[in-house]
């Protein structure tokens, strides 16, 4: 970094350091030289012990959620703004003074401080890009700094098995930015990518001024011309870079007719309209958003300086995310099972939709990650089955994610079955994941896909992965 030495000076504590967005930032202060310490529930409850014995590893000093690991007004406390102040962590920091800094406030400081920063904006597809741009930017010699909220596998090593961030020599830092929080006006990016603006946690009004002002911040803008609000917004963008599938519009875009799209692979020929030249692609991951993700990776990279073609090349390395359309294996008598972290309506249409462009039955196993998100996107979630799969298919939900607390459990996933019957579509709800899982092991045949979908919650992968050795 220019000079993270002023960053890095002061010790951290991290409260949720096990956290998908806590965790590969604590990894990048730690990199960076700076003394970090945390506290996690999921630690004090033995949840996924093998996470937190790897972070203990790493040389992380770990401490239970009782406000023992708060001991000077020196530390800085990293903490979600929506944690309450009966957390004894944060009592305490008050207490000693402690400067209170939200994960997103931290990062952005981070960020701004590299001389190169390529920022990945929009309301889907982030961490397959960011994970993307970031390998795109390591086979090419870049060494960046990389901030995803997912475990991206061409970084994992038997030291590093939770890869969600990588520390590089500091010249280039590449992140996914979220709108959800608002926390994208903070970002001043050398080169900023905007997939997508669709509806998700704010009206559209707020996220087009959001996007838009996230444009204007950057030296360069790179926008998808395939995705009506997003293309709107390419007036904000200086020295702006477009790509796009069905847009011929766009700079960059893929040749008419050259798409080749496989169950767990695809390839296609990148074609570059400033100059006309043609790059052949090869994905090692199915889907048609996977392609435009890849597209919009290869145009970030080339609006940071990297030649086209060796964009494209470096991709056909690029081994995916864990949890994103993650083929588990296929069983012996020809079941395939795939983990996914399909939480939201787009998420779970677009893993749906690439399963559906094939041959087979599909059985879509899915854990709601907590009470308030079904009630607020039931609707559209259950809409989404319903349209996505058709008779052959069976969709199973078992109860919500439930942690403590005073949260209102009184819809809970039957009204989701209701929903997707009401809908026309196929759907039996099983109390307990187990259940499901002895439902899916008695009742799954050869050519069958079998997919584990749900957030927050990273015994998911186990459940997968025990699902396949029973089938």
């Amino acid at each position: 970094m220019n000079d993270t030495s002023s960053v890095t000076a002061q010790p951290y504590f991290f409260c949720g350091i096990g956290g998908s967005g806590m965790l590969p930032l604590a990894q990048i202060v730690k990199g960076l030289g700076g003394e970090v310490a945390g506290s996690d529930r999921s630690f004090d409850q033995g949840r996924t012990p093998e996470k937190f014995a790897a972070l203990e590893a790493q040389g992380f000093t770990l401490f239970p959620q009782d406000g023992s690991g708060i001991t000077s007004g020196e530390q800085v406390l990293i903490a979600s703004a929506a944690i309450e102040d009966t957390v004894p962590e944060i009592a305490k920091s008050k207490e000693l003074g402690c400067e209170r800094l939200t994960r997103a406030e931290l990062l952005a400081r981070l960020f701004n401080d590299a001389p190169q920063s390529l920022a990945v904006g929009g309301t889907s597809g982030k961490s397959t890009t960011t994970a993307m741009l970031g390998w795109i930017m390591e086979a090419t010699g870049n060494a960046p700094t990389i901030m995803n909220g997912a475990v991206m596998k061409n970084f994992v090593s038997k030291e590093r098995p939770y890869a969600s961030a990588v520390v590089g020599d500091g010249g280039t830092f590449v992140s996914e930015v979220d709108e959800s929080d608002g926390s994208i006006a903070l970002y001043h990016p050398s080169v900023a990518l905007l997939l997508n603006v669709s509806l998700d946690h704010k009206s559209m009004e707020e996220l087009r001024e959001l996007f838009g002002n996230f444009l204007s911040a950057a030296d360069r803008g790179v926008v998808n011309a395939d995705d009506v609000e997003a293309f709107r917004l390419v007036a904000h963008a200086n020295e702006p870079l477009t790509f796009g599938i069905d847009n011929s519009c766009a700079a960059l875009g893929i040749a008419e007719g050259s798409i080749a799209d496989g169950p767990t692979k695809q390839a296609a020929l990148v074609v570059d309209r400033r100059d006309g030249s043609e790059h052949a692609l090869r994905l090692a991951m199915p889907g048609r958003h996977n392609l435009s993700n890849a597209l919009a990776a290869i145009a970030a990279a080339n609006a940071a300086g990297v030649p086209v073609a060796d964009a494209v090349a470096a991709l056909a390395d690029f081994k995916g995310l864990a949890r994103r359309f993650d083929i588990v294996g296929t069983s012996a008598s020809g079941i395939t099972v795939i983990d996914d972290f399909g939480h939201n309506p787009e998420k779970a249409r677009a893993t749906l939709k690439t399963l559906k462009s094939h041959e087979g039955r599909v059985i879509a196993f899915f854990q709601p990650h907590g009470y308030g998100p079904l009630r607020q996107m039931g609707h559209e979630l259950a809409e989404t089955f319903a349209e996505e799969l058709d008779d052959t298919d069976l969709t199973l939900l078992c109860d919500p994610v439930y942690f403590g607390g005073t949260v209102d459990r009184s819809v809970g996933s039957e009204r989701i079955i209701d929903m997707i019957h009401a809908a026309g579509g196929k759907a039996l709800h099983i109390n307990t994941r187990e259940g499901c899982g002895d439902f899916i092991v008695q009742n799954a045949k050869a050519g069958d896909r079998v997919v584990v979908m749900g957030a927050r919650d990273d015994t998911l992968t186990e459940f997968a992965e025990d699902l396949l050795a029973r089938l």
